[in-house]
């Protein structure tokens, strides 16, 4: 299960951006979007006079949870909803479960609208993995006849 970043008083594992793009294997560009959409939370580095971000160890587990969420076909301002709601961990919100219970339907119908499509998928390749040989076959046939 996926651990992510809380607000605390500093972070303690930092790493720079380079660092956690190579960690969560995405860009430094699809770090900063997520930053400026407020998925992803940041600090200046005190120890660095330079201003240089730094990011809590659990931002790479955040990315974790922002690219399987995009693989469910969230949108970012769905994943920033979520994150909020995951983060606020606050049942009595009626808006909140009323969002959380519509994208655990619409993820659904995504699962099971892709597991449809996986079989034709499945079901093409094998027939057209027999078609030529049946087809090799007729043509094989006439020509002996």
């Amino acid at each position: 299960m996926y651990k992510l970043w809380t607000t605390v008083n500093g972070f303690e594992e930092k790493m720079r951006i380079g660092e956690l793009a190579k960690r969560a294997k995405v860009s430094r560009d699809t770090i900063r979007f997520y930053e400026r959409h407020g998925l992803i939370r940041s600090g200046v580095d005190p120890e660095a006079g330079n201003s240089y971000r730094i990011y809590p160890e659990d931002a790479v587990l955040t990315l974790d949870v922002i690219r399987d969420a995009q693989a469910a076909g969230l949108s970012i301002a769905d994943i920033s909803m979520f994150l909020a709601q995951f983060m606020a961990q606050s049942p009595e919100s009626e808006a909140g479960q009323g969002f959380l219970e519509t994208k655990i339907v619409e993820v659904r119908a995504r699962q099971e609208a892709g597991a449809r499509f996986l079989q034709m998928l499945e079901q093409t390749k094998a027939a057209l993995d027999r078609a030529p040989q049946d087809g090799l076959d007729e043509v094989t046939r006439r020509g002996e006849a």
